[in-house]
């Protein structure tokens, strides 16, 4: 009995000759190509991160440059206050042994600006002081102050406080000696206004120590001395 042919390979390489004497080759395996997700991500975000800085960098230096604009054409100056009169209207020592203090205090107020107005607001406060006792109390009147301007504000202020035999003896000690200290304290809501345009609304305080020759009732006390100190809450 013949025996089977022998197993035949499935695939064969031939030669030039039809010959399977040449071995085919090592086999090989291709391997696959896989993206680098992680690198992609980084990179997208490290765009986002310089467009981000580009943006707000090309921000900051066209607001510098309209701050510096606006700066050279309106040419802002601070505005001046002085109290340029103090008058008593009332100095009293009450039945029920406290006193009664109208003054009427008269604040000069000088804006500067030529393109700038000044509003003031209509919550302000101004307060008399002596030897950190309130003697009265008022406010400033709401109103616009035009560029260029001078204005003298008028400001009633009246009060009560107890006049115990300390405030009442060193009263009598400023009496002899000419010199009554006095502190006046305002606070006012400013807002500037840009051609016809208000800006953001912030509090000025002034702080005023006075130092005035007397406190007699119906005459106007001359002041020998004054200091000032501002501030602004925005």
């Amino acid at each position: 009995m013949d025996s089977p042919p022998p197993y035949q390979p499935r695939y064969v390489m031939l030669n030039s000759n039809n010959s399977t004497a040449l071995k085919p080759p090592p086999q090989r395996r291709n391997v696959p190509r896989y993206h680098n997700h992680k690198q992609s991500h980084g990179s997208s975000c490290l765009r986002c991160v310089c467009c981000c800085f580009c943006f707000w960098l090309l921000l900051i230096i066209f607001l510098a440059a309209a701050v510096v604009i606006l700066y050279t054409v309106l040419q802002p100056e601070i505005p001046c206050y002085n109290v340029d009169r103090f008058d008593v209207n009332a100095f009293n020592v009450e039945p029920d042994f406290s006193l009664y203090a109208e003054f009427v205090v008269t604040v000069q107020s000088d804006n500067p600006n030529l393109h700038i107005a000044i509003n003031y607001g209509k919550s302000s406060s101004v307060v008399v002081m002596y030897k950190d006792s309130v003697l009265c109390t008022g406010k400033i009147p709401a109103f616009r102050q035009p560029q260029k301007n001078v204005t003298n504000i008028s400001i009633v202020l009246k009060g009560k406080s107890e006049f115990g035999n300390g405030l009442q003896e060193a009263l009598m000690q400023n009496k002899h000696t000419g010199q009554v200290p006095l502190l006046v304290k305002v606070r006012a809501p400013v807002s500037l206004v840009v051609q016809d345009l208000p800006l953001r609304q912030v509090t000025v305080l002034l702080n005023c120590s006075l130092v005035v020759d007397n406190l007699a009732p119906k005459k106007q006390a001359k002041i020998l001395s004054s200091k000032y100190e501002y501030g602004v809450e925005l």
